[in-house]
């Protein structure tokens, strides 16, 4: 029973979840030595990129490892968003404490996770499963992409969060639409 919890696809999960705070870490010490050929990132910066780079694609396999090999367990469907939410949340946070990241984007951001979270418990609780649409794995891979762009200060990286924003309230919209029923008896 213990190897079958701690399997691959949910160590990737917890090591995402122990990432997050090292990508707040690189970027709270602010590192400020520029990197020589890139002027306008600092090693701080760089190192948190490049951290959060890699818990991100530790998403893809746990993911892709856990439905390949059947390791889908109850601990990986808890992990596994709790880490997505705790990776892009901890650097929402750090790029608000750097001023570039509006706090009330994040708020919007954070609304839809709670929502959209809720309605998952709800429908649990019913004996209804809620995956994940293509929405919301499309707002995701925007997320990510945005903070990374904004992390190491890349142009228009603000108008990709703000694309990512439209996709989390669409996505999110979408999956109160669809579980409508559920909230509303």
């Amino acid at each position: 029973m213990h190897s079958k919890i701690f399997n691959v696809p949910n160590t990737l999960s917890l090591i995402r979840v122990f990432l997050a705070p090292v990508v707040l870490l690189f970027l709270s010490l602010r590192i400020e030595q520029p990197i020589p050929f890139l002027p306008d990132v600092s090693w701080g910066e760089a190192l948190a990129a490049t951290v959060f780079i890699i818990a991100s694609i530790t998403d893809f396999f746990d993911g892709y490892i856990a439905r390949r090999d059947k390791l889908v367990t109850n601990l990986g469907k808890f992990i596994d968003p709790l880490a997505d939410k705790v990776l892009v949340i901890s650097a929402m946070l750090a790029l608000i404490e750097l001023n570039r990241l509006p706090a009330w984007i994040v708020m919007v951001i954070i609304t839809r996770e709670f929502v959209v979270t809720g309605l998952r418990l709800v429908a649990a609780a019913e004996g209804v499963v809620i995956a994940a649409s293509k929405g919301g794995k499309l707002k995701t891979v925007c997320q990510i992409i945005a903070l990374i762009m904004l992390i190491l200060n890349i142009p228009y990286g603000m108008a990709v969060m703000w694309l990512a924003m439209i996709l989390t309230v669409w996505s999110g919209m979408d999956y109160l639409i669809k579980g409508s029923k559920l909230i509303t008896g």
